[in-house]
């Protein structure tokens, strides 16, 4: 069976969050208006989106995983790969362009994926037929998607990432096998290996625990502040 991405619950449409923004939040301190952070499945995204959401006031966005399609899917039935991501694809637009509303108001905005997720999970799930229908789409919808200032990478190694997801314990993600999730990595890699859109901060999660060591997110944080166009390693504290 084939895994379409992670399942969990959805933070609520982002509208209803707009005027809740703070816009007293210290600005001074992170020049930033829109950080997407993305990675594998089990790598950390959402714990960081919710730790530097709390840090600098900002308006967190959490992938909406509704999708009437995912049981057909999960049970391997004909076609139900290319609607679920169809229907991923339309949701995480609509997503996006509430992003672009929340931008509006100058509040910080902090989510757990990138657009162009989806189009990674469409090239492990779909054929080449349903891929080349997805591209037209993809494409028509990628040019209005607001880009983010600042995205972070979220790198770890197999081994970690099955850590983490045994550690959470969640029941729809017992279903993703350890060959999907190797493939996944893989595929976040060379995406990223090549990926100029934006600036890009590339974090190895394999070595810092942003969540229970509260000096490494500190740390992390400090890079974040100083982020310059192109490319950036973040460096752990017990590395330099």
């Amino acid at each position: 069976m084939r895994e379409l991405g992670e399942r969990r619950e959805t933070d609520g449409p982002i509208r209803d969050k707009i005027s809740s923004i703070v816009t007293t939040s210290p600005r001074t301190e992170l020049p930033l208006h829109h950080i997407a952070i993305d990675g594998p499945i089990g790598v950390g995204k959402t714990s960081l989106v919710e730790l530097l959401a709390k840090r600098f006031q900002g308006v967190k966005v959490l992938e909406d995983i509704d999708n009437p399609f995912l049981p057909d899917f999960y049970k391997n039935r004909k076609g139900a790969a290319f609607q679920t991501q169809l229907f991923f694809l339309l949701s995480r637009y609509q997503q996006q362009r509430e992003i672009a509303q929340i931008d509006l108001f100058s509040g910080l905005v902090v989510a757990d994926y990138t657009f162009p997720k989806d189009k990674i999970f469409a090239c492990l799930n779909l054929d080449d037929s349903e891929l080349l229908i997805y591209d037209k789409l993809y494409n028509l919808l990628s040019e209005s998607v607001p880009k983010p200032d600042l995205v972070i990478y979220l790198q770890g190694s197999l081994e970690t990432c099955l850590k983490r997801v045994k550690k959470r314990n969640l029941g729809y993600e017992k279903s993703i096998s350890v060959d999907y999730l190797r493939q996944l990595i893989e595929a976040y890699n060379y995406y990223f290996y090549h990926y100029e859109e934006t600036p890009l901060l590339v974090v190895d999660t394999n070595e810092i625990d942003f969540v229970t060591r509260p000096e490494h997110f500190d740390d992390l944080v400090e890079q974040i502040k100083k982020i310059k166009k192109g490319v950036q390693y973040y460096v752990p504290i017990g590395s330099r």
